[in-house]
């Protein structure tokens, strides 16, 4: 597994590691991706605690679903520097996991040092070497800070983006006032997103909607946001928002059409040689002359497409 192998991952369900009935019903709830948390499923979470929690997702990842339609597995272990990061791999390093998320990182050195543990205990268990992504949870101030590098200190880094949260460890590192508008936080996603993207992550996730469970339309807007930014995807705390998200970062049946318009007609030309390419109103201005840059863009959009299962390969 690798950046350019991950696929996208429209909601990554939080899920508590110490909550077996939460487990066993995580795959039914339709998310892309579920995290089994055993850093802080609950506070307080002492040790003897989280080593009950170890032995219950190790049972549950032996026989978790992984074949087509099943959702992605994730764990959120402890943070590197806690020391206590490897006790929590050699856990749930099974072949079921995909990747772990990796929380409170400051700089990309968390990153390294989480890769050589996870290659570590990949050889020790015959497991494949690079199999398991890192997925790094961005809040804190020096992770903002340092999120290029974060994304580029290794091929593992298949997925990252901001998070975003009411009350959580982003509001004390930055001090913002939460709103539904999400103004206070309209950078840091930004920032995220491009530092993701130009370290070569292909699907960009945002952090959290923060506002109430019954607030569809505070919901929509939030996640429409994110997708004209550039998200393709978004975590997501309850069950109830997975539909929404699913619904809007997904392309429509008319933007696929208009894609594919455009890549037929550019390999119509580049066949017959011929040309200009012209498509739709005049009045669309940029959008009626095709260039080569359009037909890239219609024909990146057509891979997410199809990755999606919306189109053919």
């Amino acid at each position: 597994m690798g950046k350019q192998e991950a696929r996208p991952l429209r909601s990554v369900l939080f899920v508590a590691g110490s909550d077996e009935e939460a487990l066993e019903s995580a795959a039914a709830q339709g998310a892309d991706a579920i995290v089994i948390d055993i850093e802080e499923p609950r506070t307080p979470f002492p040790e003897h605690e989280r080593a009950k929690t170890r032995i219950l997702v190790n049972k549950f990842l032996e026989s978790a679903p992984t074949g087509p339609g099943s959702p992605l597995w994730f764990v959120r272990v402890q943070p590197i520097d806690t020391g206590m990061t490897l006790r929590d791999l050699n856990a749930v390093m099974l072949p079921a996991l995909a990747g772990v998320l990796l929380p409170k990182i400051q700089t990309a050195g968390d990153i390294i040092a989480a890769d050589v543990l996870l290659k570590c205990v990949e050889t020790e268990m015959d497991l494949p070497i690079g199999s398991k992504y890192i997925y790094p949870i961005l809040e804190t101030a020096q992770a903002l800070r340092n999120a290029y590098e974060i994304a580029a200190a290794s091929d593992r880094v298949g997925y990252m983006g901001g998070a975003v949260s009411r009350f959580g460890d982003i509001h004390q590192a930055i001090g913002f006032r939460w709103t539904g508008e999400g103004t206070e936080s309209l950078y840091l996603r930004s920032k995220a997103l491009i530092d993701a993207r130009a370290a070569g992550v292909r699907w960009p996730i945002s952090g959290m909607w923060g506002g109430d469970l019954d607030d569809e339309a505070g919901l929509r807007h939030w996640v429409n946001e994110l997708r004209d930014l550039g998200y393709r995807g978004m975590l997501i705390g309850d069950p109830s928002q997975i539909p929404i998200a699913h619904e809007i970062f997904s392309p429509t049946a008319e933007e696929i059409s208009y894609w594919q318009d455009l890549d037929r007609l550019a390999t119509e030309a580049e066949a017959t040689d011929s040309g200009p390419i012209v498509y739709g109103d005049a009045n669309k201005g940029e959008g009626h002359t095709v260039h080569i840059a359009h037909v890239g863009s219609a024909r990146m959009n057509l891979d997410w497409a199809r990755h999606l299962g919306l189109v053919s390969a």
